[in-house]
């Protein structure tokens, strides 16, 4: 009987790891050539990247704790915690025109969690597109995302002058939403070993430009600044910190703008602000946080510090109100970010998913509590 067991033990491990090798939901391989190039980085260390001061952020998981949180992901009805909305979300819809008429003004539309398209100097620039429907490599794993729609397919999108990622976590970078969006993508800007995910998909080397922290791009008079974040990369159970993670930085001659990405709360944030605030607008992370991981995402209260070591004008909580991938109520984020923003005195926006947000020269969005109609 236990060889039994044993022998199904490692034939279920061995397909695992053959699914990962060759199926291309996956991703890239990280190739001995791409290491030692890699090794130029001081985020890269005995084959893996790290955080600033080689900080361990891999969270510190109890058997009981793991039980607990494994049930918060998995229970599609919990009557202690709404962690889902009751109905689907509605999201407000752009008609193709709507989206090729924006010239003079800097503009965002949210696809909820950390997925922008962000207008700016007659640039679109595409910001974490992940437009599946769950965020895993497989539709029956996890749970769905909280809208059946989304603001404007891929197939309307106009043509992409820039895809922004900050890491290669599945709710970031999605297999299926590349697949579709390649094809009208003139460059993508990434971090370290992110490239090697594009090129098994098909993105062409000339069209991906890999940065380091502190490193630069630029396009035309748009400058697109790869910074620190507090994070992880583990796409693969056998490739666990092969990729950089980051924040950006999009700087225009008029804005100055920046995207958290994923990432707990650090002293990297008053290292930005420092060098490269104040700034115009922040989207900044602040969902899918638990105490089992506290260092690898932040929680509401720290996204406001967050916004005030940047030297943020105005802040926009993201990484929440579509998918579910911790076990707090689906809308405990927003509401305690206002909260703490508003002792902090810095001002938050809450944005509907799909409604256009102009930025640039005025802020102006509907200012109400959409997520309590659910």
């Amino acid at each position: 009987m236990i060889i039994i067991v044993v022998s199904v033990i490692v034939l279920f491990v061995g397909i695992v790891f053959l699914t990962m090798k060759f199926d291309p939901r996956f991703g890239g391989e990280l190739s001995e050539n791409k290491k030692e190039i890699y090794n130029n980085s001081s985020n890269f260390k005995e084959g893996k990247f790290i955080n600033k001061n080689e900080l361990n952020v891999s969270p510190k998981i109890t058997i009981s704790g793991f039980i607990r949180a494994l049930g918060g992901m998995l229970a599609q009805d919990s009557t202690a915690i709404a962690t889902i909305p009751k109905t689907d979300i509605k999201v407000q819809h752009i008609n193709r025109p709507d989206i090729l008429t924006v010239k003079d003004s800097t503009r965002l539309v949210w696809f909820g969690h950390s997925t922008f398209l962000l207008q700016l100097e007659n640039k679109n620039i595409l910001i974490d597109p992940m437009f599946g429907k769950v965020p895993s490599p497989y539709s029956w794993l996890g749970t769905k995302r909280f809208s059946t729609t989304l603001p404007i397919s891929i197939e309307k999108l106009p043509k992409i002058d820039v895809v922004l990622l900050s890491h290669d976590h599945y709710d970031h970078l999605d297999y299926g939403s590349i697949l579709k969006l390649k094809d009208k993508v003139e460059m993508f800007y990434i971090p370290l070993g992110v490239g090697m995910h594009l090129e098994k998909w098909g993105v062409e080397k000339e069209r991906i430009v890999e940065l380091d922290w502190w490193e630069e791009a630029k396009l035309d008079n748009l400058i697109f600044r790869c910074t620190p974040s507090q994070h992880s990369s583990d796409r693969k159970l056998n490739a666990m910190s092969n990729t950089l993670w980051s924040s950006w930085i999009i700087n225009s001659n008029k804005m100055n703008i920046f995207f958290s990405g994923d990432g707990g709360y650090g002293k990297h944030f008053k290292e930005i602000g420092d060098k490269y605030g104040p700034f115009d607008f922040a989207m900044l992370e602040c969902g899918q946080y638990n105490e089992q991981w506290p260092l690898l995402h932040m929680f509401p209260e720290q996204t406001a510090q967050a916004g005030i070591d940047i030297k943020a004008k105005q802040i926009m909580p993201i990484h929440w109100g579509a998918f579910r991938l911790s076990n707090h109520a689906w809308e405990e984020p927003v509401e305690r970010l206002i909260a703490a923003a508003e002792k902090l005195h810095i001002p938050v926006i809450f944005p509907k998913i799909g409604e256009p947000i102009l930025i640039e020269p005025i802020i102006s969005y509907s200012n109400e509590s959409w997520w309590e109609n659910y």
